[in-house]
């Protein structure tokens, strides 16, 4: 072979001469890279596009570097962050936030799985904090030479020979208005569903008569400029909830508009535990699995009530609790206790300033109103013929595959709505995408992936109220356990028990955090066991904030028995159906009850 190269020379002959055996054995490592490089096997990806920066495109570059490959990000703006980077004034075709938001999942739960948040970071952050950390993650991991800011996309679409070689031809253009071309291997859409509002003025009668303003939830940014006004804010979700509370801090009246009503859950938990560390539970999953769902509403429900009657405070919706993706808000009773929100139904009609509702009611004088009527999302940059969208709705495989394509190398990463942190769920998503791009893991059939698809819109619509809002809705734990299967990453509870019974406690019985994602197989992560072993002590030590001599209260040891008693059922049911019977038979008892006992002072 004849080339030229930094260690040789061409003779004469026009025949390469080296200088020295050190200079041969480089030459020829840099020959059999070039060789890998060009001759890949079927079905490996080498560059990989993400485009978007936010906390999926970060995750998915992180990915794609554990697995070997090389992508480049494309970020429209010129920082990370996606929808948690707070901006002054929204940019078109992208997430945007008020300058209050606080996240409703704890840091625990919501943390990638290989490195936690800070423990002094409150267990609730603002959005700065999830900035910080998001900065943190991608310095620690070295993400950010990957990314290409103030790039956008404009156009995704398979290469001519897509069906032997799987590449993609990329367009993009910079701020300057110059268009590149670029040809990858794979490709990851990570854009999120917070970038479109979903404005439904046709549904609202006289509002191009309204002497008033409006605008959508994604265009406020902060109540102060509405003191002494009269709002109406439409929607009782996340944003609903929120902007309703703040603005009634500082206007003269709030209404809360709400077609259903909602379950409104907090942030602060029994004992003042953060709420998703009592909800994603393993041990409360299995239950819920073997009880009917209407018992397992109805005692969720008597427990919500608890705090504060819903059906007083003109809140109780006709669905149940977990037929809708439910609200959390810790101050919204406290306010319509006080009267500074007045919950109403629907609107009928607007007519010059005054707003009349499905119930007759008429409110004069209404300065503002925000509809906090959720989003839409769209894929705008590929073939209309590719990934259709239609009321929200679209055919992907887990929500992330499309099943019609010839080879899978277009994944899309984030594209769901947990009652959960996203953040787990996209890097578990990512996780398993990149696999499947070099080949590790192989997705079944088109005909296997549609009855999935389908089975998940039946299963959706006999569960939940018909909503835009619930087409991507997903259990935690059940899709957390889904993919991480498909990666070889979920944890086994039998092992755990067998080989670390105190490790099998806490994920068993504890909250299901993202640590346990890391326990075994591909992306296995040392420090996962203490992870999980000390998350409660981050829990607390954030709220530690200053020194007392008062001893905590000791809990009896009932509860404890009982717990443990009915993780065991539950374990026993979870071994028979996945049709292990025998294991009950053959596990001896006091064997693992003396080895979790040294570690029940430390759980408990």
């Amino acid at each position: 072979m004849r080339c030229p190269s930094r260690n040789g020379a061409l003779n004469h002959k026009g025949e390469l001469r080296f200088h020295s055996v050190v200079d041969v054995t480089i030459e020829m490592h840099d020959f059999w890279q070039n060789v890998t490089k060009c001759l890949k096997t079927d079905g490996m990806s080498r560059r990989v596009c993400v485009i978007g920066g936010g906390s999926s495109g970060l995750t998915s570059i992180k990915s794609c570097l554990d697995e070997g490959l090389e992508p480049t990000c494309f970020e429209s703006s010129d920082d990370i962050g996606g929808l948690w980077r707070f901006k002054e004034n929204p940019e078109a075709d992208r997430a945007s936030i008020y300058h209050s938001v606080i996240i409703n999942t704890s840091k625990e739960m919501m943390c990638f799985s290989d490195f936690p948040i800070p423990a002094h970071f409150p267990n609730y952050m603002h959005n700065s904090l999830i900035m910080d950390y998001f900065r943190m993650y991608a310095e620690h991991f070295q993400l950010t030479k990957h990314i290409r800011f103030q790039i956008r996309v404009l156009q995704v679409k398979p290469r001519p020979d897509f069906s032997r070689s799987g590449q993609w031809d990329v367009e993009t253009e910079n701020k300057k208005g110059e268009k590149e071309k670029h040809i990858f291997d794979a490709v990851m859409i990570c854009i999120g569903h917070h970038c479109h509002p979903n404005l439904p003025l046709h549904d609202f009668p006289g509002i191009d008569k309204f002497k008033g303003q409006y605008f959508h939830s994604r265009d406020y940014k902060t109540a102060e400029e509405w003191r002494g006004k009269r709002v109406v804010v439409i929607g009782i979700g996340n944003s609903g909830g929120d902007i309703a509370v703040e603005l009634s801090r500082v206007t003269k009246q709030v209404f809360l508009s709400t077609r259903r009503g909602a379950w409104i859950l907090n942030r602060v938990g029994q004992q003042g535990v953060p709420m998703d560390f009592q909800l994603n539970r393993r041990v409360l999953k299995m239950a819920q699995s073997v009880l009917p769902f209407g018992l397992v509403c109805r005692l969720g429900e008597n427990k919500i009530n608890q705090r504060f009657n819903h059906s007083l405070y003109s809140l109780q919706p006709k669905h149940r609790l977990f037929s809708q993706h439910p609200t959390v808000n810790d101050e919204l009773p406290n306010r319509i206790l006080s009267g500074t929100v007045q919950v109403k139904p629907n609107i009928r009609r607007l007519q010059g300033s005054s707003i009349e509702f499905d119930d007759g009611t008429v409110e004069d004088n209404i300065d503002l109103v925000v509809f906090a009527t959720g989003y839409n999302f769209s894929f705008p940059f590929l073939p209309s013929n590719m990934l259709p969208v239609s009321g929200n709705k679209a055919n992907l495989y887990k929500y992330m595959f499309p099943p019609g394509l010839e080879r899978p190398t277009l994944v899309v990463i984030g594209l769901v709505q947990p009652l959960g942190a996203i953040m787990p769920i996209s890097e578990m998503q990512a996780r398993w995408a990149t696999r499947v791009f070099k080949g590790l893991n192989k997705l079944p059939s088109m005909d296997c992936m549609l009855k999935d698809i389908k089975h998940k819109e039946e299963t959706i619509a006999k569960r939940y109220v018909t909503s835009q809002r619930h087409t991507i809705q997903v259990d935690y734990i059940d899709y957390m356990d889904q993919i991480a299967y498909q990666v070889g990453a979920r944890p086994s509870l039998l092992g755990l028990l067998l080989r670390d019974p105190g490790v099998w406690l806490c994920v068993l019985l504890g909250p299901c955090t993202p640590y346990q994602y890391r326990l075994r197989g591909p992306g296995q992560w040392d420090g996962a066991r203490q992870a999980i072993l000390t998350t409660w002590d981050r829990m607390a030590g954030a709220l530690k904030t200053r020194p007392s001599d008062i001893p905590e209260p000791k809990q009896s040891s009932l509860p404890l028995t009982l717990t443990v008693g009915a993780a065991a059922l539950a374990l026993g049911y979870y071994w028979n159906i996945h049709n292990h019977p025998s294991l009950l038979i053959t596990l001896d008892p006091t064997t693992w009850q003396d080895k979790i006992k040294p570690y029940l002072p430390v759980l408990w």
